[in-house]
Formats: structure tokens, sequence, C-alpha cells
């Protein structure tokens, strides 16, 4: 009942700058969030051999609970699924592929190795989008995959990110709904290169070749996804953003951009509106980087806001794919996913509640004191009220309720793993 009139009040406030929350509100529940499956287990995956993470990912802390099958990793998703608002969508990578204990080659894997995985995402009302994992495999032990000058462990890299596209549009056709498969590689040097040219030229051909393969757009959507250093990589990146603008414009593909693989005083929410001016769309990986890419849980910060007032403000929400990317094993890793997307579709609603045709008219007029008010005085507008509002009405805990369901959670699931 407290919650009702809170959110009456609220709405109100906003009403008076002819603001329709209840359209909002409506907007916001249609907006899907790709939630990535590999803050649950640490970017292990279920691959036979199983290797050591490598490409410059690392995931410290040692919470206990982590997934170590697939159904416990899709038990941990619905439960943080089940305190979410809204209905989104999961991110896989292929070592999350299910072979029933055969060693199955990365460029080998196919569909049905993720048969699992598709009925489950039907029985969630949930769409799937694929990464090919680049990574954490002998053939990437030296940092270079689709780049390197050994023309067969290209050609092995090549062949499965052919396969994840593949893999990718089974999602699409059985979901009906398309997948986003987004390539990253860890291809760089550690030091100073003294030829940066004829690797990104490899590169090239190498994502010629992937995209040589036809699938249809109605169930897989391309996207390529750039990086400023890594560990192991500090001084130079083959799949630099400049490249892979580059390349995604020309040909036609999805420039995916995280938050945290760009230089520190950057920030993506400044580079949304000018790449939506050449690009029907794009992605986005959100993540905290805290001095380094170090995939944070994303928390409800000013970077945050701005990414989502960007995009509202644009008239982008059907534009950008919204995907989040961290990984936390500090912490309970069902509150980490829980915490983080809540977080980003706050974002979103907060966006949602800003009079913005008003603050761009008084831009255009030059009137950047009223301005630099209003947009000030927003920041504590009741948005509170507003968000447990919608949380009550999409039947997850409202306010910090939800923590008490993650204790039980991990007291009668997390513990006895």
């Amino acid at each position: 009942m407290i919650i009702k009139e809170q959110y009456k009040m609220a709405k109100e406030a906003y009403e008076r700058w002819g603001i329709d929350v209840e359209g909002a509100l409506d907007k916001l529940q249609k907006i899907p969030i790709s939630i990535h499956c590999w803050q649950g287990d640490d970017v292990s995956g279920f691959e036979v051999n199983k290797q050591e993470l490598s490409g410059g990912i690392d995931v410290t802390g040692n919470y206990p609970g982590k997934a170590k099958t697939p159904e416990q990793l899709r038990g941990d998703l619905e439960k943080a699924l089940s305190l979410i608002p809204g209905k989104h969508r999961v991110n896989l990578h292929m070592i999350y592929a299910e072979t029933n204990g055969e060693v199955v080659e990365r460029d080998q894997l196919e569909p049905k190795h993720f048969e699992n995985w598709v009925n489950w995402a039907k029985e969630n009302g949930l769409g799937l989008d694929f990464n090919p994992t680049l990574f954490s495999h002998p053939k990437a032990a030296d940092g270079l995959t689709l780049a390197h000058p050994d023309k067969e462990i290209r050609d092995y890299w090549i062949r499965h990110c052919i396969a994840s596209r593949k893999i990718a549009e089974y999602f699409g056709k059985e979901l009906g709904t398309p997948a986003l498969t987004n390539i990253w590689i860890p291809d760089g040097y550690k030091d100073i290169p003294s030829d940066r040219l004829t690797p990104r030229q490899r590169l090239k051909e190498s994502l010629d070749e992937i995209f040589a393969v036809e699938i249809d757009e109605k169930y897989n959507v391309d996207a390529v996804e750039s990086k400023l250093f890594g560990i192991g990589s500090e001084a130079y990146v083959v799949g630099s953003h400049e490249f892979y603008l580059g390349y995604a414009l020309k040909n036609n593909k999805l420039c995916l951009l995280d938050t945290g693989h760009y230089h520190p005083t950057e920030v993506v929410s400044n580079k949304i509106s000018a790449m939506l001016l050449y690009s029907d769309q794009l992605a986005l990986h959100v993540s905290r980087p805290v001095r380094w890419d170090s995939d944070h849980v994303v928390i409800f910060d000013d970077e945050l806001k701005e990414i989502g007032l960007e995009i509202v403000r644009n008239d982008a929400l059907d534009k950008v794919r919204i995907g989040l990317d961290f990984f936390d094993a500090s912490i309970n890793r069902v509150a980490a996913w829980t915490i983080g997307t809540r977080n980003m579709i706050k974002a979103l609603l907060y966006a949602l509640l800003h009079p913005n045709e008003h603050l761009k008219q008084l831009q255009e007029e030059g009137n950047f004191t009223e301005r630099l008010a209003l947009m000030e005085e927003f920041k504590t507008y009741p948005f509170g009220a507003i968000w447990d509002y919608y949380c009550e009405k999409m039947g997850v805990p409202a306010k910090e309720t939800w923590l008490e369901d993650i204790k039980q959670y991990e007291n009668e699931v997390l513990l006895k793993r």
C-alpha cells in the first residue's frame, strides 16, 4: 500500500513536466537485457578438456556456490531472473556447449550441443545470444588467433567462428528472435610492435572469410568488439576500436562497445549518438572498469545513467542491443547478476522519466542556466518510488527485499554444492 501511495505522488511530480509515467513503464518492460551466463561460473564453461583462463581474462575471489554443471548454471540464472523485472535474454559463449563427456573441438561444435539451452530458453520465454570463445585454448596460448601468422591456426579459429554463427542461427530459428553473435579476440602484443599493419590485414581477411558464409539476419545478427589493451597485450591490440568501427561500417555489421574496453578517460555514452548517425544499430556490453578493464558488477553510477539517457533521448531503444559483461567471484554470483541487471534497467527508467525534449529545446535556445538547473533537480526527483512500483507491478521484490531470496537460495542451494 505504501509503495502505491508513494508512486502516486511521484507520478504527479513527473506528470507536471508532461512525462507519461505509465507509458514509460510500458516501454521499459519491452526492453530486453542480454544477461551473460559467465558470471555464474567464473567463465569456466563445460568443456571436457577445460583450460585455464587466458586472453587477458581474470576472475578473482572464491565465494562459495559457483555453478559446476549446466543444470546448476541454468538454475542460478532462473533464480536471478525471478528477481529482475521484465523479460530478457541470456548470452552464451561457445564453451558452454554440452557434449555428454565427449571431447569435441571448438571448430566442430554443432547446434545439437546447445539443445538443452534452447529447450530451457523456450520454457522460460528467453532469447539467446552467442559468442565464439577465442581464449582459454592451446591454439590461443600465444595470444593470437584470427590474426595469427600461422595459417593453420587462423583457419581453425575461422572454422570456429563460422560454427558459432550457425549455432546462433539455430537459436534464432528455434526461439523466433535473432541471436546476436559477437566476435571478440584477444590478439595483440605485450610490447611495442614493429608492424601494426600486417596482423590487421590478416584479421580483416579472416573476418571476410567468416562472414562469406551467408546467414539470414532474421536469425542471426553479427557484431564485432574492440579493445584498447589487455593483460599480455598492453602495447597493441589488433582489433582496435578504429579497426572494428571501419570494418563494421563497410561490411554492414554491428559495432559492439564494451564500457571497459577504452581508455579510462573515455566514456561509451559519448560514442552512442555519433555512431548512430552512421549505423542503423549498435550493441553494448555494459561493465564497470575500475582503473582498467576489471569487469566489476554494474552499479547505478553517472556513466550508467548517461548511457541510459543517450539511448532514450535519442529514441534508440530499438537501435541499441544492450548486453552485460561482468564477473565477480568475491560476492554471491546470483546477487551479482541481480544487482547489475536491475541497475541497467533502473538507468533506462531514470532516462525515460526525464523531460528530454524540453531539455533539448533549452540547449537549442542557448538557455544553459535552466538546462543545468533542471538536469540537477531531476537527479533528486522521486525516481525510486516509480522503480519500486514497477518491480511490484512486474511481480519481483521491491527495494532491497530481494536480498532475503538470495540468502535463502544461498543456504538451501549454493552452500550445498
